[in-house]
């Protein structure tokens, strides 16, 4: 919440909040991400030792909050490392290409945090926390493309392009060199994940599987974008922002609403069930982003500063919609029938 609070005092809008406008970039991707990532790495690890990391990714967001920056700093450097090493330690378990990609990301998201706490500049570190994302969930979406049997080749190209990813989120979107391999890299992926996702495939199935599909692809679609802006965008601030959030709302935001009723009852131990009112709040989601690409390039600024409120109520939407669809669930279940003595 104070992250998203911080995301509408950035975007303009006449709020108090400047102090945590200011760290709105790190709350969002460390102590919220951060969290849920490790977190949900640990649980599927199955070590105690892999959980220090989102006790620390959350610290760290409690210390930014309580106006301790550098201390937050450390703290998400720490997550950052013991994620990198239960990743290792699952790459260790299962030597694959997917796997590898999982720990390549964790890497880049400790790398990020470093930066961050030596320059205390987001700018510094965003090509790296955007390698992070990006390497972490494609690396999930190759997992499940076994089911497809991508060949030798496409295996090499996906390899190549996060070798790329890597190198140009290094160099930093601020290098003309590592915009140009970042958004060749988000391009490519974009265009991988969709060539071989199986949500090409589930996306003819009805329920939930058609939901998860639709958010997926659309991610990849808002990926496709934000590597286009970063070839043949400018630098400007405006553009800076755009490129951001089409990573960070359209594709990972999208991706989060997709598996959210996988994940949640995977690391909490709880049944989700799928209702079809979840597609407003993902409608919603992408609306924001689309107001916000028209308002920072071809429309009126008042599009811009829409998108924000837009974002927050996809999200609280979301959640409102999966815990009314549980409590009328659970309301009209018929109770079980009373034991008779034979």
């Amino acid at each position: 919440m104070a992250g998203l609070w911080g995301g509408l005092v950035r975007l303009g809008l006449p709020l108090e909040g400047d102090a945590v406008a200011e760290i709105h970039g790190p709350l969002m991707v460390c102590g919220l991400f951060g969290t849920v990532i490790s977190l949900e790495r640990a649980v599927a690890l199955e070590r105690r030792w892999a959980l220090v990391a989102p006790l620390a990714f959350a610290a760290g967001g409690v210390c930014c909050l309580l106006g301790a920056p550098a201390a937050g700093a450390g703290l998400f450097l720490a997550g950052g490392l013991v994620l990198f090493a239960a990743s290792v330690a699952v790459f260790l378990l299962q030597r694959a290409l997917f796997t590898f990609s999982l720990a390549v990301g964790a890497f880049c998201m400790a790398a990020g945090d470093f930066v961050w706490m030596l320059s205390a500049d987001a700018r510094a570190s965003v090509g790296l926390w955007i390698a992070f994302f990006v390497g972490t969930i494609a690396a999930e979406r190759l997992e499940l493309s076994r089911t497809l049997r991508p060949g030798e080749l496409s295996r090499t190209a996906f390899a190549g392009l996060l070798c790329l990813l890597v190198i140009g989120a290094a160099l930093g979107i601020d290098s003309l060199s590592g915009r140009w391999l970042l958004g060749g890299a988000l391009l490519g992926l974009a265009v991988w994940l969709c060539r071989y996702d199986v949500a090409r495939r589930v996306i003819r199935r009805p329920g939930a599987s058609r939901f998860f599909a639709t958010g997926m692809l659309a991610g990849y679609v808002w990926l496709a974008v934000s590597g286009g802006l970063l070839l043949f965008g400018d630098d400007l601030d405006r553009a800076y922002d755009l490129q951001l959030h089409t990573v960070f709302l359209g594709f990972v935001l999208s991706m989060l609403m997709a598996h959210a009723l996988i994940i949640l009852p995977a690391v909490l131990g709880i049944h989700l069930s799928f209702s079809p009112s979840l597609y407003w709040p993902l409608a919603l989601l992408h609306l924001s982003l689309l107001l916000r690409l028209l308002g920072g390039t071809v429309g009126p600024d008042s599009l811009r500063l829409l998108s924000g409120p837009v974002t927050v109520a996809s999200l609280a939407a979301f959640v409102v919609l999966v815990v009314w669809t549980q409590w009328r669930l659970r309301r009209n279940r018929p109770l079980p029938r009373p034991l008779s003595l034979p």
